[in-house]
């Protein structure tokens, strides 16, 4: 299991336990965090799972795709921090990982 801290768009803090393997966009979106829209159900085609990684644990993700830089330059909100969570596949390796819901685009 891989743990994370998810802040919501209220910012509220809560930790969840997700399984390994999952991405993360399904792995919110099955916590019930509606914010996570994923219109292209998680084939990278539309930014709507926008979000921001922080902490040490971030420089372990897998770089970035050049589609998913790509998406995430037309998000009005992309700063150094920002992934798309239909992207990363979570592992036990990101235990701890920080994660804050980007702002509605």
């Amino acid at each position: 299991m891989t743990i994370l801290h998810v802040t919501n768009r209220d910012g509220d803090i809560r930790e969840i336990d997700a399984p390994d393997g999952r991405s993360l966009m399904e792995t919110l979106r099955n916590a019930g965090y509606d914010e996570i829209e994923a219109l292209c159900g998680g084939s990278c085609a539309c930014a709507t799972c926008h979000v921001y990684v922080d902490g040490e644990v971030a420089s372990r993700l897998q770089p970035m795709s050049e589609d998913e830089n790509d998406l995430l330059d037309a998000a009005e909100d992309r700063n150094e921090r920002s992934r798309l969570s239909c992207q990363i596949k979570l592992s036990a390796g990101l235990s701890g990982l920080k994660i804050t819901i980007a702002p509605e685009s």
